[in-house]
């Protein structure tokens, strides 16, 4: 473990700390690792309570280990490398706001700034949160997407984004005024958000400000779904895709780390797309049939 504390980030770190303490070194941590036997790792595998992530998460670091001793060839093989593992559990239905909801949720929240900048950029609630006046460039209506701020133990730390990579992403002119009135009166080292100098922290699940914010917009829109922050990312890139942005664009408003992951991710948003291509070859199918049949007219009056 100490041998990734230098590379992962507190939010990644801490999770495998706590299944090495939890799961793996009470199990493992006294034995000689070539004395470790496929069978043995099975059985512990299928004895971690918990759901899936929590078991792949401790095999993973067991299996880590084991994949260092090969490489030192201090073992032959790595017998956790074998075993069978349980399915991860399906991914929720993602929820895409209307622009109307988007709104109705803006007028009910505690941040509406914060609330509406989200649902109309697509940047992860740490590098929202984490944005300072100096990464706002007003005549390009873009932010400067270079810190992520994580809530780790009830504690925030700042880092790079999740990429590794600063981007620049734009906002659209609406948003002007808004982020214009939030930058009002701060240092360029003050935070965009907030009151400048506290982060404002991703809010409790159960009774926090965004979640009664959504139940007073379902009050007045039943059909207003059930949503967390991270949604409204999600409701970006679906507004975007609606417009016809193009899926490079996406992924770069997103910050993902190719194409291919913004198409995989999203990939339910992009069926249009298809229905459109073939519409298309039924256009151009049509369009060289008739074409063909005016050149067979033509050539049979001559």
């Amino acid at each position: 473990m100490t041998q990734r504390e230098g590379v992962l980030k507190p939010s990644s770190l801490r999770p495998l700390q706590s299944a090495w303490k939890k799961h793996v070194e009470p199990q493992w941590g006294s034995r000689a690792i070539g004395g470790i036997r496929h069978s043995e790792v099975q059985s512990w595998v299928s004895s971690i309570a918990g759901g899936p992530t929590t078991v792949r998460r401790a095999h993973g670091i067991l299996a880590g280990i084991l994949d260092v001793a090969v490489s030192d060839r201090r073992i032959s093989r790595n017998v956790a490398r074998e075993v069978k593992l349980p399915t991860k559990a399906r991914s929720a239905a993602r929820h895409y706001l209307t622009h109307a909801q988007v709104q109705l949720l803006v007028d009910k929240a505690r941040h509406p700034t914060l609330v509406l900048f989200l649902a109309y950029t697509g940047l992860r609630w740490g590098e929202a949160t984490a944005l300072r006046v100096r990464h706002v460039d007003p005549s390009r209506r873009r932010v400067q997407v270079e810190e992520n701020a994580v809530l780790v133990s009830h504690q925030v730390h700042v880092g790079s984004p999740k990429t590794h990579r600063s981007r620049s992403v734009p906002y659209p002119e609406f948003l002007s005024a808004q982020l214009q009135e939030a930058t009002t009166g701060k240092a360029p080292d003050e935070l965009l958000f907030g009151d400048g100098h506290r982060h404002v922290k991703l809010p409790a699940s159960r009774n926090g400000w965004f979640t009664k914010a959504v139940r007073a917009a379902q009050v007045e829109d039943p059909t207003f779904p059930r949503i967390t922050p991270h949604d409204l990312r999600h409701t970006a890139a679906s507004l975007a895709v609606s417009e016809g942005a193009h899926v490079k664009s996406v992924q770069r408003m997103l910050g993902h780390a190719s194409a291919a992951m913004t198409l995989d991710v999203y990939a339910d948003l992009f069926d249009d797309d298809l229905d459109a291509v073939a519409a298309a070859l039924d256009r151009a199918k049509r369009e060289s049939d008739v074409v063909k049949m005016l050149s067979d007219a033509k050539d049979r009056e001559s």
